[in-house]
């Protein structure tokens, strides 16, 4: 089914959430584990992301290190398979460029296409973590608007060789994220809404916003995205705190604010249930005011946890 006529044909804040691929060495059965208990608040769509190879090190016994490229979790596309032949839901396999050139991404989604999965998100990707910044693949995109280019030619019947003839237009509806804080290599708010503004006049046709703790800020961010002539359905993405140590990892892997208050509520809790708990009580609060605002969807970031987020849905769907 076509995301944006699920976004654009509802008249109630419909539920969505977002897999990810269980470590290499684990079945599928962990998917399962996770998406089962969320199957009673109806998810119109499931998304499971995509993660580019990484560089570790290997300790040998006098001391020198071996570097290994490894992809830690494989498996989206046949993940994304499994899950909509299993639960009759439409899915969103994520599309990176980082670790892709353009052929190997060309091939992925004649896959997907044979597959009958014709929605995506489309993202850069994150950076290298031995770089500590984001290197382009020989051969591949820098950005994600020249993924979405890519995308946008499939869907117009244009392959990379440009020697094929009759050849089948793909349908691929594209997603690409959006930042209420900004993204961290943007060099101010005005700047980075024109690259979102440059995504969506290329073809994208919604937009799914980067976790946030402070509804305002998802608020400001939707009205200067209007402001700037963007008028695609923004999802506003939640994530609930579950453990003390987020207080410092997610502002610094997502470039993201911490409100005082959920900062002062969750320094207090002496176990991580007790944190789970707070975050658990915050996220109600955060979406139970979407709700009255009436966002088209509340897309939740399990990170491979669902316990949490069905106590959230209980309360609010």
């Amino acid at each position: 089914m076509n995301i944006t006529e699920i976004l654009n044909n509802t008249n109630k804040t419909l539920f969505s959430f977002e897999l990810l691929p269980p470590l290499k060495g684990t079945n599928i059965q962990l998917i399962f584990d996770t998406i089962d208990p969320l199957m009673e608040f109806t998810p119109q769509y499931i998304n499971v992301t995509y993660h580019r190879e990484e560089v570790v090190y290997k300790k040998h016994p006098n001391g020198l290190l071996e570097p290994r490229v490894v992809r830690k979790r494989p498996g989206t596309v046949g993940i994304a398979a499994a899950v909509m032949n299993k639960y009759k839901t439409p899915v969103v396999p994520h599309i990176i460029c980082a670790g892709f050139n353009k052929e190997e991404t060309e091939n992925g989604l004649i896959d997907l296409d044979f597959l009958g999965i014709d929605n995506v998100l489309v993202l850069r990707g994150d950076a290298d973590k031995s770089m500590g910044k984001f290197i382009q693949e020989p051969g591949g995109h820098a950005h994600a608007i020249d993924l979405l280019k890519q995308i946008m030619n499939m869907n117009n019947g244009k392959y990379i060789d440009s020697d094929i003839e009759n050849s089948t237009p793909t349908n691929f509806i594209c997603g690409v994220a959006g930042y209420p804080e900004k993204h961290c290599e943007a060099p101010n708010m005005e700047l980075d809404l024109e690259f979102l503004k440059a995504k969506i006049d290329a073809g994208a046709q919604y937009i799914v916003t980067q976790m946030f703790f402070d509804n305002k800020k998802y608020y400001s961010f939707v009205e200067n995205c209007r402001r700037k002539g963007i008028d695609v359905p923004i999802v506003p993405g939640i994530k609930p705190i579950s453990i003390k140590p987020h207080l410092s990892v997610l502002p610094h892997t997502f470039h993201i604010d911490l409100p005082q208050e959920l900062t002062n509520e969750v320094m207090k809790c002496k176990t991580d249930a007790e944190v789970r708990a707070v975050g658990v009580e915050w996220s109600i609060k955060q979406c139970k005011d979407l709700l009255a605002n009436n966002v088209p969807i509340i897309h939740f970031y399990t990170m491979g946890k669902s316990d949490n987020i069905a106590k959230i849905a209980k309360e609010v769907y």
